[in-house]
């Protein structure tokens, strides 16, 4: 289905395919599964921080899940057209060539997931598992070391497996947030006059840039919808059950996301919301008392823990889509004989995360390549304009909505959160382009080794 020219399989176990045996559940699973982390229990002080009216506040998170529609709008039509494993790394290829995707996927494995999965597993061990746990700095890094292992097994054994993780934490996710914004709404002493004040007030320009910067933090919680499309080539009936597996996801987080906000504004106005980084555990011991920021605990633990599974799952498919390019390392697009699975480009993100993790530098890391993640989210869904011109009579089961507007919308925040990103964080920007930079030479190195061999 590609047009770039791929060397032919070298071993058995590169000939070997992924099975088909992700139904629609388990897109809909792996997707909120990859977005509900922490997030939702952390960026609301960033967002009412900056748009202290809570019209703004709830108005942040609705644009946010709505520009995120558009992208899995977009990511829907190219999924099945391309049913592969990969995904954006595939999307990239199509369009702008082998040297764009490339470096799509050595970031992504050199830092976007690798340092996503050693900042959750620490996230675990450090911050929320002390809530029940006394442990040593030595145990903590222990415990994180066990976390991605644990992550590394389930998803080595199968993919199965891992869908199965992810469908069992989607409805604990989903029953623990309903849940507790319930409590929240019944037993706090809340009120519903926070909703509507303070009022927005004049418009700015200054406002208009906060509301900008708050969309950006938002924007963050909703991240992750994305890395379902790598696992396209597991789905049964990907022209289906992806387009449809991205657009409920995405809806469904959405609605997740402002019954929360508005259970926070329910017990607190926007000004302490924003002085509030635990703004979940606050709003729960105003509830039921100092037992409900140990629940908060309890369900932020399963959220991370989630989070993390849905990325073992899905990333080590880009970077076995790579391999069997001619790409990366020619041994990580082996699958194996027995379990089916890309087992070698499973081991290589654990073993990866797990230096990260250990190391500590893997915070610093994440924050330079935001700037990098938006340029690959505007150029991926730039693909749909592309791929239409270059091959107006590919198959299509699934066509854009809104197109050609809801995908230019999404291009254009993806330049703007770049662009601010340049901005505001100039130097952590510039470090974060030279280590996507940096891909050129590995580039260089696996694609005259393809050429050579091809």
């Amino acid at each position: 289905m590609s047009n770039t020219a791929i060397p032919p399989a070298q071993t058995e176990a590169s000939k070997l395919s992924l099975p088909r045996v992700l139904g629609l559940r388990d897109v809909i699973g792996i997707l909120i599964g990859s977005v509900i982390g922490s997030g939702i229990f952390i960026v609301p002080a960033a967002v009412a921080g900056q748009v202290p009216s809570p019209v703004l506040m709830m108005s942040v998170w609705f644009v946010g899940g709505i520009l995120s529609f558009f992208g899995a709008l977009a990511f829907s039509e190219l999924g099945a057209a391309f049913p592969e494993a990969g995904g954006m790394y595939v999307y990239l290829r199509e369009s702008y060539g082998t040297l764009i995707a490339f470096l799509f996927g050595w970031s992504l494995f050199l830092v976007i997931d690798s340092g996503a999965v050693a900042t959750l597993a620490v996230a675990f061990s450090s911050n929320y598992l002390p809530y029940f746990l006394s442990l040593s700095p030595l145990a903590q890094k222990g415990v994180a070391l066990l976390f991605i292992a644990v992550h590394v097994a389930i998803n080595y054994y199968g993919v199965r497996w891992g869908a199965l993780v992810q469908n069992i934490f989607m409805i604990i996710k989903f029953g623990a947030i309903l849940a507790v914004t319930l409590v929240v709404f019944l037993f706090a002493d809340g009120s519903t006059a926070n909703f509507v004040t303070p009022e927005i007030g004049s418009f700015s320009p200054g406002l208009f840039a906060s509301f900008g910067i708050a969309l950006v933090a938002s924007l963050w919680a909703y991240k992750g919808w994305e890395s379902v499309t790598f696992s396209c080539g597991e789905m049964k009936n990907p022209g289906r059950n992806l387009p449809l597996g991205l657009l409920v996801g995405t809806l469904l987080v959405l609605f997740c996301y402002l019954i929360t906000n508005l259970a926070y504004l329910y017990v607190a106005p926007t000004s302490e919301i924003a002085k509030s980084p635990t703004i979940a555990a606050d709003a729960m011991r105003m509830a039921i008392g100092p037992i409900g920021g140990s629940m908060i605990a309890f369900v932020i633990l399963f959220s991370i823990f989630g989070a993390a599974g849905a990325i073992v799952l899905t990333s080590p498919r880009v970077y076995f889509a790579m391999a069997r390019d001619g790409l990366f390392f020619k041994k990580i697009a082996a699958v194996h004989p027995k379990y089916l699975t890309p087992h070698l480009s499973i081991l290589i993100l654990g073993l990866w995360s797990a230096i990260l993790s250990v190391s500590g530098t893997f915070e610093q890391l994440l924050t330079y390549v935001i700037f990098g993640q938006w340029i690959f989210f505007g150029l991926t869904v730039g693909s749909v304009f592309i791929l239409r011109r270059k091959q107006p009579a590919l198959k299509r089961p699934y066509r854009t909505w809104g197109y050609p507007v809801t995908p230019f919308l999404f291009i254009l925040c993806a330049f703007y959160i770049s662009v601010n990103s340049l901005v505001y964080t100039f130097w952590n920007a510039l470090a974060g382009l030279l280590v996507i930079l940096a891909g050129i030479p590995a580039y260089i190195y696996w694609n005259s080794k393809r050429k050579g061999s091809g």
